[in-house]
């Protein structure tokens, strides 16, 4: 029958039912495996094959970089502060000031020990001065050897009390450097402890300076798990960029943290590791001792979005070439070796090792 002529509802009913399996044929293949859907040239993605592969019985810790060179600068003496010459993030050189403090009290006292220092010299000269005609007098027999002892006597006095002098003035002197808060080493200001015009006092902080080269990565291990650190074959430490490094030597606190019940451990980076990371930052240690099998996949065959993780897996043997997406459950990370996988994955399988190019159409494993 001609549809023109066909009756309007009957139409209708024809349209509809067309749209509907058009729907559903269209369901079906969205749920087909991608190898399956498209068979048209695609990019190349390169593949790893699943495996068990040995690994270290590993502790896995959180850390965090500190500077090896770091120091608090405190006042030595008492006043207030007048000058405080640069502010956190400063970068400083060895010598340069960073603060001062009133130093009026410290420069009298300079002054006093220099008037005393030229008093004494003054005494000493005349000293030596009555000494030496005493002596020639007595040469002479004018004079008993009592006068002439007590005249060396005097004289020796003397030279002791411009020793004493001298020594007040070096003391006064160092008073007065006090007053100066220098720089121990190059580096960058990290705090400030205090503000020009507040009142310092010996042992109070005045700002913190460190340098950013050497680093260290310092962590504290659970003392139940101490045993395990100090058998570990491999100590590694994943900067904030993700790479994994060995640290150029290891060292611990011969002593456990008795609230904390920690061990306190300090990893020194090597400067080319460490370029770019700073003070401060978290990053991870692991402690691998000892070998064992698990099922693991390179860390870049990993695809994650938000709470879900998931990898591409290519075909198997006589099916069309492709990438169907799973989802996987991940255990600890292994470093080198790789990620671990809980479920998911089955040992000779191939994942991609470039997900977004693996859920492109078309993408096909690389040969």
């Amino acid at each position: 029958m001609d549809a023109r002529r066909l009756p309007l509802p009957l139409l209708a009913r024809r349209r509809w039912l067309g749209a509907t399996a058009a729907t559903a044929l269209l369901a079906n293949l969205a749920l087909l495996p991608a190898w399956a859907q498209n068979d048209a040239a695609g990019p190349r993605v390169p593949v790893a094959e699943v495996a068990r592969r040995p690994v270290g019985q590993s502790l896995l810790l959180d850390a965090t970089i500190e500077a090896q060179q770091q120091a608090t600068l405190a006042a030595q003496a008492s006043g207030r502060i007048l000058q405080l010459h640069v502010k956190a993030g400063d970068r400083v050189r060895a010598g340069q000031v960073l603060a001062v403090i009133d130093d009026r009290e410290t420069s009298a006292g300079v002054q006093r020990a220099g008037g005393a220092v030229a008093q004494a010299e003054a005494e000493l000269r005349n000293a030596e001065a009555h000494a030496k005609r005493t002596r020639e007098l007595r040469e002479q027999g004018f004079i008993s050897q009592a006068a002439l002892d007590t005249a060396e006597a005097q004289a020796a006095a003397a030279r002791a009390a411009l020793q004493q002098a001298k020594a007040a003035q070096s003391q006064a002197a160092l008073a007065q450097g006090f007053t100066r808060l220098t720089a121990p080493f190059d580096g960058f200001v990290l705090a400030t402890h205090a503000e020009a015009g507040d009142l310092a006092a010996p042992g109070r902080p005045v700002l913190t300076v460190y340098a950013p080269q050497p680093l260290r990565a310092t962590v504290h291990v659970p003392a139940s798990q101490s045993a395990l650190a100090e058998r570990a074959q491999r100590v590694e430490v994943r900067l904030p960029d993700g790479r994994w490094v060995q640290p150029s030597a290891r060292s611990r606190l011969p002593a456990a943290d008795p609230v904390a019940q920690t061990v306190e451990w300090r990893l020194p980076l090597v400067a080319a590791d460490a370029q770019g990371v700073l003070p401060g930052q978290a990053v991870k240690v692991r402690f691998a001792a000892g070998s064992d099998e698990r099922l693991v996949v390179p860390a870049s065959a990993l695809l994650r979005r938000g709470e879900l993780t998931a990898v591409y897996v290519a075909a198997p043997a006589g099916a069309p070439a492709g990438f169907v997406l799973r989802a996987v459950r991940v255990g600890a990370d292994h470093g080198e070796a790789g990620i671990e996988i809980l479920s998911g994955l089955q040992p000779g399988e191939r994942v991609a090792l470039d997900p977004v190019r693996a859920g492109l159409r078309g993408a096909q494993p690389a040969q």
